[in-house]
């Protein structure tokens, strides 16, 4: 990956993974113009790099994300020497439509914007004891952006009822409700967090991009608009070298070995 001057996040890639940490710990991560930006590069630069496979999200210090930094929100951005690539709306339409899987390794509270970036993220573990929820309400506010990407992964009635609250839960709650995959102690974290990047090591790079780009093309499509585009998608991934690679390994009984292609 691109080595930036970055100032408000941390990037390191190692073994297919690029491991993208929030880096104001002083600030509890919160998010301002520059951070998210800073985010956007990052994450552009793992989507262009074929040694990727995935992307772990997480944050420095006890915090994975407290939200909004309002008092940066109400100033112009500073790239300081990074194009503006874009803004929050930017961060979160480019993290739903990845075909390199997020892990949102949420190792601390997780509020307003930043469980935004949980929502948005393929998967997400959290330690026992994060917090995770939208207390915008309680200031006047209301968690307008994040909406969209919670309701992809919240029952509707529930959801609702976290919004007007201002609701903070345990992460144990937020794992019933479909905002986490795994809660696990906070030693277990980095081998939980692993568990899915090895997971997706395991597939043809391919396919998963393949299939994660035919989620992404097909969500706001009736059933049938959607069936002739996966069609399509199916003969491509048939024409492949992994597809073929894949099913003999099958018959072979052996492991496959990926090409990519």
């Amino acid at each position: 990956m691109e080595q930036r001057a970055y100032k408000t996040i941390a990037v390191a890639a190692e073994a297919g993974v690029a491991r993208v940490t929030l880096n104001r710990p002083e600030k509890r991560n919160a998010l301002g113009p520059r951070a998210i930006n800073e985010l956007l590069w990052a994450l552009a630069d793992a989507e262009a790099d074929a040694e990727i496979r995935s992307v772990v999200l997480t944050g420095a210090g006890k915090a994975f994300c407290a939200g909004a930094d309002f008092a940066e929100m109400m100033q112009p951005p500073d790239a300081d020497g990074l194009e503006i690539r874009g803004d929050f709306k930017d961060l979160l339409l480019g993290m739903c439509g990845t075909t390199k899987p997020i892990v949102a390794r949420v190792n601390g509270a997780a509020l307003g914007g930043g469980l935004g970036l949980v929502a948005a993220s393929t998967f997400a573990v959290a330690s026992r004891d994060a917090k995770l929820g939208t207390p915008e309400i309680n200031v006047g506010l209301f968690p307008f952006m994040i909406l969209a990407v919670l309701e992809r992964v919240m029952p509707r009635r529930r959801l609702v009822e976290m919004m007007l609250a201002g609701e903070i839960m345990p992460a144990e709650e937020a794992q019933r409700v479909g905002l986490l995959n795994k809660v696990v102690a906070a030693e277990e974290l980095d081998g939980a967090v692993a568990a899915y990047t090895d997971l997706v090591a395991s597939k043809s790079p391919l396919t998963v991009r393949l299939g994660l780009s035919a989620l992404r093309e097909t969500e706001q499509l009736t059933l049938e608009q959607k069936l002739p585009l996966l069609s399509r998608r199916l003969l491509e991934c048939l024409g492949s070298e992994d597809a073929r690679e894949g099913l003999t390994a099958f018959l072979q009984k052996r492991k496959p070995q990926w090409t990519g292609r």
